[in-house]
Formats: structure tokens, sequence, C-alpha cells
């Protein structure tokens, strides 16, 4: 029974071993993965348990579940792969235009950035309408197929925009710890609010007098659709980092 445990969580990911052999059980991964993805997005982190999942899918037994995922971690590791899936961009999004070389300064260079730019975006944004998935990005690994798709975006931009070995290893980690640092800064504004069972305005409020910062600050501070807000912030930011990746000065 101990080897049987080790083999279902060998190397501590999902991504690391084979997936499950078909079987009759009447739960399908993607169904059960997807589920996941509404009960989080619904309930939050705290909130997600494999009984309450089997009780989502209709299943009576949670061992029903356990024919397609083998753990609780596996679950979530697969769930936030299934995010990144939403923050890839087709690949006429991403390919270097015909005819023109993205490493050529003036309009060029400003097109990778560009291209970066929508990509890093898309992910951020699918962080916010997931916020629960950033919070997982310390523990769970990023070695889900759409990932490793969303990084070679990355990476295939930078590339034609001329960054090399090392050079280019340095831009693709300041591209990814800035997009997670922002997503991650925000989920954790997001989850105190969720916990205080506030609305965000009335929390602004509260916080505020206790914090020493005026309300309309808070509130401009964490609204989403505020010039000051995460959103705003994010692209400004983005574009800070973007303008100072130049290739050929690293």
């Amino acid at each position: 029974m101990a080897r049987e445990a080790d083999e279902r969580t060998a190397l501590g990911s999902v991504w690391l071993r084979s997936e499950p052999a078909p079987t009759r059980a009447p739960l399908d991964r993607q169904d059960i993965v997807r589920t996941a993805v509404q009960l989080l997005d619904r309930d939050g982190l705290e909130q997600l348990s494999m009984r309450r999942l089997a009780t989502e899918l209709g299943t009576a037994a949670t061992s029903a579940l356990y024919w397609r995922v083998a753990t609780k971690n596996d679950l979530l590791e697969l769930a936030v792969d299934e995010v990144f899936g939403e923050a890839l961009l087709p690949a006429d999004a991403t390919a270097e235009p015909p005819g023109r070389s993205s490493r050529r300064t003036g309009a060029g260079e400003a097109d990778w950035r560009d291209r970066l730019g929508t990509l890093a975006k898309a992910a951020y944004d699918a962080f916010a309408r997931h916020p629960w998935a950033p919070q997982l990005l310390a523990s769970h690994a990023g070695l889900g197929p759409n990932y490793q798709a969303y990084a070679e975006q990355v990476v295939s931009i930078l590339a034609s925009a001329g960054f090399k070995g090392v050079h280019l290893d340095a831009a693709v980690s300041a591209v990814f710890h800035y997009l997670v640092g922002a997503a991650v800064t925000d989920a954790a504004w997001t989850a105190t609010v969720r916990r205080s069972g506030l609305p965000g305005t009335a929390w602004a409020h509260a916080a505020g007098d206790r914090l020493g910062v005026p309300a309309a600050s808070l509130t401009s501070y964490l609204s989403r659709d505020d010039q000051s807000g995460p959103e705003a912030r994010f692209t400004t930011g983005l574009r800070v980092i973007l303008v100072g990746l130049r290739p050929r000065r690293l």
C-alpha cells in the first residue's frame, strides 16, 4: 500500500507522472479540472476539498475522483495550468511580422515590446479572473503544458529581438518575476478583503481608519477600474520593464 502511495505522488508533481490509464470511472480529468476552477473562483482556495468537488460534480463518493486525480495537490497543479491556458495568445499575435526584423532599432524594436506587453497582460488578466491561482505559484511549480507553452511564447519574442544565452534567460526572468510579483500582490489584497466578508468599499473605510489611510485612496488603490488601481499600476510598471530591456546593452 505504501508503495502504491509513493507511485501516486512520485517526484512531487502530477506533470512528472504518467496520466492514469482509461477506466470505467464516469469522470473525465478535464471535466474535473474545469469544475475545480469554477469552485475555486466561487468559494476561494481555502474552501476547496475533494469532498466538496465530488459534491459539485454530483458524485456520491470522493473515490471516483481519485481514479482521475490522485491528490488535492495534483488537482491544484492542474487548475493552475488551466489558468495559464487562458493566457496563451494565437501564434500570429506573438510572431514577428513577415519581412520585418525586431532586432532593428525604431519601429521593429517597439514591435517586440508591444507583443511581449500583450502577452504579459494576457497572463495578468487571467490571474485577475482567478485570484486564487497566484497564491499557488510559490508552491506549485510551472511544469504543465500550458505554462511551458506560455514560457515558449515569451522566449520566442525575446529571441526574435536579439536576446541570447544568459541574457535571454535574464530577460525572461525579468518579465516573469514582474508578472508573478504583481499578480501575487494583487491576490494578497483580494484574499484579505474576501476573508473579512465585507464589500470592498466597506472594507476600505474600516481598514483605512486603522491604517491611517483615507478610505478613498485605499478604494482607488484596490479598484481595477481606477487610474490608480492595480491594472493601471501593472501596465505602467510593465512598460518600464520592457523599455529597460535592451539586448545590445546586456
